[in-house]
């Protein structure tokens, strides 16, 4: 029988810890734990532990990556302006909104570059916005329509504002081109507690929501105009929504008639039912790619601290040998 040496051409390395990027098939003796471990694909996504945000909350803005995340705003007995950034491990309180307030549209491509557009400052949906230099929140130009628990996709220079809620549930959309908002064309079903994703103003991904009654409803923006799609296989609100693009994209957790923990995926075409959340609740906050996200807050209830990394199949996923 060959040797690990023989086929991969080097001994079985000894680490203090792990590799940060291990790829498939790796092996290493982990001095620390004491024990062997190695990296196998994933057929399945695989949900981890992170860690804890410094303060449990609900109804929060989130934007970013695994390891480099913004967690902005939120609830817990009181309208939040608290923000946090995330290296991939650690939580650390950084600048806060200028205004305390819940369920924004919150969009951002990492922990330096971030929106948070509309929300609830506890008098019902309001049209303000601020964006994340990497420092600071600053106050830009207002929505033409003040909502609450809409979505959106994209950056804090070209964002997609989606759906929400002032008096009714609305099918509004608004393009953001870093300096002012257009509206666009609307989506086809109005709804609030949507969740959505999206790379820009110009490809974005609405679904799931209150539409009143509670939908799996899947719509693709394509520059122009929503197109709807394959639906959820499970309808909910107050879900969170990770990917980036409207041909990738995570569905995460959220309310049907109680809190729920699923993960559904999206290849552009239909979703597929993945790994739970080791932990369902509502109103989280999520970001990253169908590869590798990040799930972080929410409501378990009453409040969660608790973060979340996504592993997506086919990845390396970091296992530990032993001899049973």
């Amino acid at each position: 029988m060959a040797t690990y040496k023989e086929i991969f051409g080097t001994n079985i390395e000894v680490l203090a810890s792990d590799p940060a990027n291990p790829v498939t098939g790796q092996v290493w003796y982990n001095s620390t734990d004491n024990v062997v471990k190695g990296a196998a694909a994933t057929t399945a996504g695989a949900w981890a532990t992170g860690g804890n945000l410094n303060t449990a909350r609900r109804e929060l803005g989130g934007s970013g990556t695994q390891t480099s995340s913004l967690a902005y705003g939120g609830y817990n007995g009181s309208y939040q302006s608290l923000t946090e950034s995330y290296n991939g491990s650690t939580w650390t309180e950084v600048n806060d909104l200028s205004t305390g307030k819940t369920t924004g549209a919150s969009t951002g491509s990492d922990n330096t570059n971030a929106l948070l557009s509309g929300g609830n400052t506890g008098g019902g949906g309001i049209a303000n916005v601020e964006s994340w230099n990497g420092t600071s929140w600053t106050e830009v130009n207002d929505l033409n329509t003040g909502r609450d628990s809409a979505a959106g996709g994209g950056t804090n220079t070209a964002t997609l504002m989606f759906g929400g809620y002032s008096g009714t549930q609305l099918a509004v959309t608004e393009s953001w081109n870093g300096t002012s908002w257009t509206e666009v064309n609307d989506l086809n079903t109005a709804r609030n507690y949507l969740a959505g994703t999206g790379e820009n103003n110009t490809s974005a991904l609405a679904f799931g929501g209150s539409a009143p009654s509670t939908t799996g409803v899947t719509e693709s923006y394509n520059g122009t105009s929503w197109t709807e799609v394959n639906d959820l296989n499970t309808a909910r609100r107050d879900l969170a929504g990770a990917g980036g693009s409207n041909t990738s994209a995570l569905a995460l957790s959220g309310f049907t008639t109680v809190i729920v923990g699923n993960t559904e995926s999206w290849n552009g075409t239909s979703w597929s039912e993945d790994t739970d959340l080791s932990t369902g609740r509502r109103w989280s906050a999520g970001d990253g790619t169908t590869a590798s996200a990040i799930s972080f807050g929410g409501d378990a209830p009453p409040y969660s601290a608790a973060t979340e990394e996504w592993t997506g199949p086919g990845s390396p996923l970091i296992q530990t040998f032993t001899d049973s």
